[in-house]
């Protein structure tokens, strides 16, 4: 292909598109810029087929630190070695946007990878990553139902934004990144901090008009291109294989689907599956297997969409049962049940000191600390099977992010709470949004724990079904095994009463409508009310006090001036209070100081040491002194650790007239003395005398 260039102004900022130039040995290759950050994106699928019963994709999203004109900090490794979260997110995020627009019977393996080759601190990577990603597609000769792009919307002064700088989005109150095709909306990403539902509606419906540009600008792309298609073989199947299955599967599948029971639902399609390996050839088995979920897939959308029959009965805005439990662990700092259905996770707070702060360092992000920290853990029994334990997977990360993103806007800032805070979620058993019921836990945990946070907050997980025409539908609340698994959307939404904290939202068709979203949003804030009304069953507010079991952060401003007094040579001043007193010390550059442990007395113990450094005299403060040196003309008297004063022979309290201050005073004699006047030098002056 020969170079060319394209250029187009989004947002007041320039996009350009290179082609042709780089990576020319992938299928689909463009180099994306905007602002100053720029990234390759390269498709390549293989021409062989792979022995997945799935669609084998994979994107990868690959931080790169001198994009940022970094050196990696560690001082051991320096390359780039596993993604950050930032990247695995960023990966998920475009992936979301691209699956949908491939015909899930592809059996050969594609990868697409977002290389980011420059970055301007200014504008964020992912939104012309996902650019780039559906253009390399559009211009390759790989099958792909696009285009796609999507654009990130924030709001400051009541205005919104298109794609806002990183300065901008510290002032948003929300940010929401939408994706999806010239017609509807597949891929909704948001955190907010407590906003109406109705604002986030129209923040996506802005988006969505927004990205219409990037559309368009794809199609001009892929028309002056003109590539040609591969033919690729998909999986298809035998007509009178179709008949024996179907005949089967719908003999059998009621009973087996229509159960509010999980286990009898695993059971009886475990019995199913195992019923139709002895009907069939062992050749053709993995090709029933897929005509078989194919069938469930009809069973399950017929009806909903013609009788609002659900697996277990319920109406389609009905929740399962809901339970919610605090204080269940005897030693932690704070901890929460919630239970869902059969959807169950258990949520466990620890506060340590401001210390204990995580530091993050990525491409995209300067060496900064974070004190709130969510992690979703997904152990196999949770789902009935064997599985490896080990690392988080991108799901699990996934997962934790959104939960996290969720609650961080309840917390209490900083100066009124400076601890450090970890909750981990356990699910114990997942059959349908386990994020959500992390969600609720670690609301009820952080309450338990007694972290003042400025509500609670519930989420919920909405599903869709679509008729075969793609004209009616049904809003699902709550789904859950074959409604998640089956389904063509996935909204997760998070939140308090007065509004949304966080939402993400993934399909499996072309998208959906304006008018979809606002149903499915109204009816989620239907769903999160009664759920907090569950929760507060357990618990209504944070705990007065924090739990026994918990350190105790004492906060001390000192004058900024004063800190490398306190922490003196080398650290010797502070390390010295640290091992005298056992207590954790944290300063700020403000000049707030946090004295962290679990001992009263010896918090207190070092808050004096700490008040004796950095204490800054005023005239009329009095002091018990001792006398350290006797001079001719006065007395040194040390009225802090550390800190001495001059009593001149004049201000010494006594019934006669005395020639020198021995003749009344010894050294190490303890004496009350009074800031008298502290001189143009800063000296202080002290007296005796009343």
């Amino acid at each position: 292909m020969a170079v060319k260039k394209y250029t187009r102004e989004i947002a007041g900022r320039t996009l350009t598109v290179e082609l042709g130039k780089l990576a020319q040995l992938a299928d689909g290759s463009c180099y994306v810029q905007y602002g100053g950050t720029a990234v390759l994106v390269t498709a390549i699928m293989a021409k062989k087929l792979a022995s997945a019963d799935y669609f084998p994709l994979s994107v990868e999203y690959e931080e790169r630190y001198y994009a940022a004109g970094k050196i990696k900090g560690s001082k051991w490794i320096k390359r780039e070695a596993r993604p950050s979260e930032e990247a695995i997110l960023a990966g998920r995020l475009i992936d979301r946007a691209l699956r949908p627009r491939f015909d899930t019977a592809i059996r050969n393996d594609l990868q697409v990878i977002i290389t980011v080759l420059s970055f301007d601190r200014v504008n964020d990577p992912d939104i012309i990553g996902l650019f780039g990603a559906s253009l390399a597609l559009m211009i390759s000769d790989i099958p792909f139902d696009g285009p796609v792009a999507g654009v990130r919307v924030g709001r400051s002064d009541g205005k919104m934004v298109t794609n806002p700088t990183y300065a901008d989005r510290l002032k948003s109150d929300y940010d929401v990144v939408v994706a999806g095709t010239s017609k509807r909306m597949n891929m909704i990403e948001t955190g907010a901090k407590i906003v109406p539902e109705a604002d986030i509606v129209s923040a996506v419906s802005y988006g969505f008009k927004e990205l219409q540009q990037m559309i368009d600008f794809q199609k001009e792309i892929a028309a002056d291109v003109a590539p040609t298609k591969r033919e690729v073989r998909k999986v298809s199947h035998d007509e009178a294989l179709i008949k024996l299955v179907q005949d089967f599967a719908h003999a059998k599948l009621d009973a087996v689907l229509y159960t509010s029971n999980k286990k009898e639902y695993v059971d009886g399609m475990a019995r199913l599956h195992e019923e139709l390996e002895a009907l069939v050839e062992k050749e053709k088995l993995a090709e029933a297997k897929a005509i078989f979920e194919e069938a469930v897939d009809h069973v399950v959308h017929k009806n909903i969409i013609e009788s609002e029959k659900r697996p277990d009965g319920r109406r389609v805005d009905e929740l399962r049962a809901l339970s919610a439990e605090v204080a269940l662990l005897p030693n932690t700092h704070g901890s929460g049940l919630f239970q869902r259905g059969t959807t169950q996770s258990l949520s466990i707070l620890t506060l340590g000191a401001p210390g204990l702060e995580q530091w993050v360092e990525t491409m995209e992000i300067d060496l900064t600390k974070k004190r709130f920290m969510h992690h979703y853990v997904f152990p196999p029994f949770s789902v009935g099977e064997v599985g490896r334990l080990g690392a988080p997977r991108r799901r699990d990360i996934g997962h934790g992010f959104l939960a996290e993103r969720a609650l961080e806007p309840l917390l209490p800032p900083k100066e009124e709470f400076p601890y450090t805070i970890r909750v981990v979620s356990e699910t114990l058993a997942s059959n349908g949004s386990s994020s959500m019921a992390s969600v609720c836990g670690s609301s009820l945990a952080m309450m338990d724990g007694g972290i003042p946070i400025k509500s609670p907050a519930a989420g919920i997980a909405m599903g869709l079904m679509f008729d075969e025409k793609g004209e009616k539908y049904k809003v699902l609340t709550d789904i859950q095994g074959p409604e998640d698994h089956h389904g063509d959307m996935d909204m997760k939404v998070a939140g308090t009463r007065d509004g949304i904290t966080a939402m993400q939202m993934d399909v499996k068709i072309e998208g959906i409508t304006e008018e979809i979203l606002a149903k499915t949003l109204d009816q989620a804030r239907k769903a999160r009310l009664e759920i907090l009304d569950a929760m507060a069953k357990a618990i209504t507010t944070s705990r007065a006090e924090l739990s026994k079991f918990a350190p105790r952060v004492m906060t001390i401003q000192i004058n900024p001036e004063k800190i490398g007094a306190l922490i003196g040579p080398g650290g010797k001043i502070i390390n010295k209070i640290i091992d005298e007193t056992g207590v954790a010390i944290d300063i700020d550059d403000s000049g707030l100081v946090f004295v962290t442990s679990d001992n009263p007395d010896a918090m207190e113990a070092a808050k004096k040491l700490i008040n004796a450094i950095t204490f800054e005299a005023k005239p009329g403060d009095e002091f018990e002194g001792r006398v350290t040196r006797l001079l001719d003309f006065g007395a040194m008297v040390e009225y802090l650790p550390g800190k001495d004063g001059l009593v001149h022979v004049s201000e010494i309290e006594t019934s006669e007239k005395i020639r020198r201050p021995s003749d009344v005073l010894k050294v190490g004699q303890v004496i009350h003395v009074r800031v008298k006047n502290i001189d143009e030098y800063g000296r202080i002056n002290l007296t005796m005398k009343k």
